[in-house]
Formats: structure tokens, sequence, C-alpha cells
């Protein structure tokens, strides 16, 4: 059996900051984890390196459902991004270890692939509809076959969705939070046009999707997807917060348009009532802040039940370790929807190789040994850690809304 020998943190910034498990063993076999908390990155790194690893050496590698449960269960103290993302990092080492050690890539060990390959959908976005529209067409041309629309809002000086940078876009943009203004007003009134000209221009043989990023009230959230049916949504993107998941219930009470949420869920308890009430369509928790592989299978088994589709977070808060692990997951669940892919810069691909590819709009994890993502830990480690901070909102009249 090969025992845990060593695990350390790597923490780097080519362009934005990522947090690194590697996991090594008496035989020479390491694997590699995503603990990546974007805004919050070093707490999981202290997390890790105070609390994890320490209880980790001498282990047996292969037994990755006990050690996933010794992490939860004998925490005490449950759930929680930070855990859980430090959760997620040991145990996505331990299948890329799993990986290499059977000669085999990781969605052969979840039961095979389901499919020849995995959609994503790539992220248009503009200042204006105009901008917005342009972009996706360039995204139809790539082959893309699903595009998230995100609109600058008239009257708002910034919006969440819209970059600088066509591709590349990261919202952790400061040393200390940025405060954003905020309309719900200005903004329920800017994204049904934006549709109607996407359909315009891009036709009906494309998906789109769109991101509401938390912000609107249960009703809201209603009568725009009432306004967007027309023009067939893919999904809406994390209407309301969703701490209290029966906020949903009130939503579908007023839509047919496709609810998707979930990015910032730790735990199956997170969207227990929204797959179990059929609240939601898609549950879009991911690899690293769900628990890894082996909760997230367990997401997406539950979920299978209530007819309920995967669509995993994947922008590039996570690095292509977790992209990966993504992906072996994505081609290996039977409910899989769609998944976000937002590309990384030259930078992070230089300190990640993987062998994940794009082709005609979708996805493949490749067949390399494990995740198939590797760490230059010498370039890694000119990239020092920068501090930067996820915005702030506050509405108009001065007080704090949900960013």
């Amino acid at each position: 059996m090969p025992r845990i020998t060593s695990a350390k943190v790597i923490v780097t910034c080519p362009g934005r900051n990522f947090v690194t498990l590697k996991i090594e063993t008496d035989d020479d076999v390491y694997g590699l984890g995503d603990a990546t908390l974007n805004g919050r990155e070093l707490s999981v790194a202290s997390y890790l390196t105070d609390h994890v690893i320490p209880c980790l050496i001498g282990r047996d590698a292969h037994r990755i459902e006990d050690i996933w449960q010794y992490l939860y269960k004998g925490a005490y103290w449950r759930r929680g991004p930070v855990t859980m993302s430090a959760i997620a990092a040991v145990d996505t080492a331990l299948w890329d270890i799993k990986g290499k050690i059977a000669g085999l890539p990781v969605y052969q060990l979840l039961g095979g692939a389901c499919r020849d390959g995995v959609m994503v959908y790539g992220h248009a976005n503009g200042k204006t509809i105009e901008e917005t529209v342009e972009n996706a067409l360039h995204y139809q041309q790539q082959g893309y076959k699903a595009i998230r629309l995100q609109s600058g809002v008239p009257g708002l000086a910034s919006t969440y969705g819209v970059s600088k940078d066509r591709y590349f876009y990261e919202p952790a943009d400061a040393d200390l939070p940025t405060e954003n203004l905020w309309s719900s007003e200005k903004y329920l009134r800017s994204v049904p046009p934006l549709f109607e000209k996407a359909r315009e221009a891009l036709g009906w043989d494309v998906h789109l999707l769109h991101d509401i990023h938390h912000r609107l009230t249960p009703i809201e959230a209603g009568r725009l997807g009432k306004d967007l049916e027309p023009y067939r949504p893919f999904w809406l993107e994390d209407a309301t917060p969703a701490e209290n998941q029966a906020n949903f219930r009130l939503i579908r009470q007023h839509t047919t348009s496709p609810l998707a949420v979930g990015e910032i869920f730790n735990s199956i308890w997170d969207c227990k009532q929204l797959i179990e009430e059929q609240l939601i369509d898609y549950i879009r928790a991911t690899v690293v802040h769900a628990g890894g592989i082996t909760h997230l299978r367990r997401i997406a088994g539950f979920a299978d039940l209530y007819n309920v589709r995967t669509g995993c977070h994947g922008a590039t808060d996570l690095s292509p370790i977790c992209m990966a692990a993504a992906l072996h997951f994505d081609l290996s669940v039977s409910n899989f929807g769609v998944q976000e892919y937002m590309r990384h810069t030259a930078e992070t691909d230089a300190v990640f190789p993987h062998a994940y590819s794009f082709a005609d709009g979708m996805m493949h994890p490749g067949d390399a040994p494990g995740l198939g993502v590797e760490i230059d830990e010498d370039l890694a480690a000119k990239y020092e850690y920068k501090r930067a901070y996820l915005p702030v909102n506050r509405l108009e009249d001065g007080s704090m809304w949900h960013w």
C-alpha cells in the first residue's frame, strides 16, 4: 500500500493567487489538489499546513473515502468554505495518486466516460449590448455551443461579469475591497434587450446563459425569468442568495426559465432542499469548494434522483488542477449538464502544464494517468502571493448589498 510520507502547500500568483497541495508517497508517486479560496487563500493554506498535513503522514493513500470521513467527521467543526476547500485538496490529490498508480486517467476510475466530451460555455461580455453580442459571435465562431451573456448596465459605472479583457476576467482586483454601486431596477431593464439582440444575432442553435450573481430578491428574479422566457435561456445563475433555500420556491412559482445555483456551496446540505423540492435545474457546486471529487459525486448522485443536472463552476479562481478534476468528474457522471470554462492566462498555464484540451465547444481531460496536470515548482516560486480582495456592493443609497 502507498503510504503518505510528506505533503506541502504551494502558494503562487501567476496573475492571480492559487493554493496547491502536493502529497507524496513512499513509492515516489505524488498527487496534486487545488485549495484555492478566492480572496481567502491563506486561510486554507494555514488550515492545511497547521491542522491537516500532520494528520496525513503515514496513512494509506488508497483509502480515499476513509480519509475524507476522517477529515470531515473527525474535525468536529464541520463544513464551511475553508474546511471543505482543504478537504477537497486532499481528496483531489489522492485521486491523482490513485490514477497514477493504476496507470489510468481519473475518469476511468470513476466508472469510465458517459460521453465523448464535455460541453463548456464561454463568457461573452461588453460595456454595451452591442459589444457583448459581438463578443458572443466571436465565441460562436470558435465552436462554442453555449455562451454566457453579461453586459454593462446603463447608469452604473461597473457591472459584474464585464471585464477589461475580452477573455480574462479576474474580479479580485485590489489590495483592499473595491466598492461598487448597484441598482436592481436599472439592471432589470437592461437584461431582456440583451437577450433579444443576442437571439437575433446568434440564432437558436446556441445555448444562452446569464449570471445574476445573487443580486435580486426572489420576486424580482421571478419577474426577470418570466421576461426572458421568449428567448429560452439555458439557465439563470445565482438568482438570489441561497442561504434560505426556500427562496427558490417563490421564483419557481413565477417562471419556467431554468435555474442554476451553487458555486459558493460547500456541502450537500447547502442544496438538499433545493434538489429535493426540484427548485433548481442545475447544481453548480465545484470540486475545490465542495469537498473534492468524492463529495461532488455524492451531490451529483443525489441530484440525479430529482432530474437535476450538474453545471460546475469553472472560473479562473480555480487552478488548472481543479479544472482537470472537474472535467474527469463531468465526463463520468450521467446527469452532467454543462461546464463553465474561463481560459487561464499563459503565465498560469506555464505553471500548471496540463493534458486537457478544447475543440468544437467541448473539452476532454485527456488520458494521462491521474488528473493529467503538473506544477512547475521553480516557476511557481517566482510568483509571490499578492493580496487581492473581491469587490463589495452598495446600493445607490449607500447601504450594503450582495456582491
